[in-house]
């Protein structure tokens, strides 16, 4: 039986994009997978089946290396390429495989805008990395499993009723240029009269206060929920609005219909919402024709043009006019939008 170490410290939307690898080489070979990531990612994969141990650390791949060493590893599969993850497969000391980061294509597009970048998703560049032990991709889409400590009674947090389903919604992002203006997201949401779920870390708690006061469909989860209860929140939603985010790609792993909205950054770089060879209804929201955009692979603090037209130019009635056409499709299927 194989021993597969395999590496991906950051994001947690990334880490999420791996979990194909994990299903389909534990379903195809004889092996044990252990995951080496950084600690505030870990509950992401903590429920995962296809995982046998989750080793992390806080800043330092020194913190772990005598477990690596004394793990006698056949195989490091390395998803993050940089170089604490080859620091790491020093560490662990066994034959190796990296995906392709495809930095200088993406330098190119985002510094000079010349496309050189594959039309390939993500996902499917890391099964790139097990091909060659004869696995293939079977086209289920993402994982996303909760412990069942985290499952969330919704009733402890609104007197609405969900039981017609419920809209949820990233309230912000990481990133500035990731995200709507909040008047933007005012108008969106202003459209919307089924009930809303906003979601987000702390961080994005005040912007949640500010949009829930708009309206009495709208509950403010923001900041009051860790990130599995976050995740099983959207598992019970009927649709979900997202900017592009980790909670997107939960979404896509729990087959939910998403309307995505795309500033700064582009599906193009690989990170649609992904769900394999299923056929899901889904919506992506972004201002073509800019030439400056993308300006960023991850995101930045402001814009750097300073119009930020790439938001604010965005279809605003369209969206809400997507979300609501996606909602009352699962209302009639009453299931997750196939075909």
């Amino acid at each position: 039986m194989k021993r597969i170490l395999v590496i991906r410290f950051s994001s947690i939307g990334d880490i999420i994009l791996t979990t194909p690898v994990y299903r389909c080489l534990k379903q195809q070979s004889e092996c044990t997978i252990h995951v080496l990531t950084k600690q505030s990612f870990a509950s992401t994969l903590e429920a995962n089946p296809y995982i046998d141990r989750i080793i992390t650390i806080q800043k330092s791949v020194r913190e772990v290396r005598q477990l690596l060493r004394d793990q006698k590893y056949d195989l490091v599969l390395d998803l993050h390429k940089n170089i604490r993850s080859v620091r790491a497969k020093l560490h662990a000391d066994a034959r190796s495989v990296a995906f392709n980061k495809l930095n200088f294509k993406k330098f190119l597009l985002t510094k000079f805008h010349i496309n050189l970048l594959p039309d390939i998703h993500l996902v499917d560049r890391y099964m790139q990395t097990v091909k060659h032990l004869g696995i293939v991709n079977d086209g289920a889409g993402l994982d996303y499993f909760v412990p069942e400590r985290d499952k969330v009674n919704l009733s402890d947090y609104t007197d609405m009723k969900l039981d017609s389903g419920f809209v949820a919604v990233t309230a912000g992002a990481q990133h500035y240029t990731k995200v709507l203006p909040v008047e933007h997201l005012i108008e969106v949401l202003a459209g919307l009269k089924m009930p809303i779920l906003l979601l987000g870390g702390k961080q994005e708690a005040t912007r949640g206060d500010l949009l829930a006061e708009k309206q009495n469909n709208i509950v403010n989860l923001s900041g009051k929920l860790n990130l599995n209860q976050s995740a099983d929140v959207v598992r019970q939603s009927s649709v979900v609005m997202a900017h592009d985010t980790g909670l997107m790609h939960m979404a896509a792993a729990f087959k939910k219909p998403i309307v995505s909205i795309w500033g700064s950054t582009i599906p193009g770089f690989g990170v649609a919402p992904y769900y394999g060879n299923l056929s899901i209804r889904n919506a992506l929201f972004e201002v073509h024709g800019l030439p400056c955009r993308p300006c960023t692979k991850f995101g930045k603090s402001s814009c750097p043009k300073g119009h930020f037209k790439c938001m604010k130019n965005q279809d605003l009635a369209g969206i809400t006019k997507a979300v609501k056409e996606l909602f009352a499709l699962n209302i009639q299927s009453n299931a997750p939008l196939n075909g």
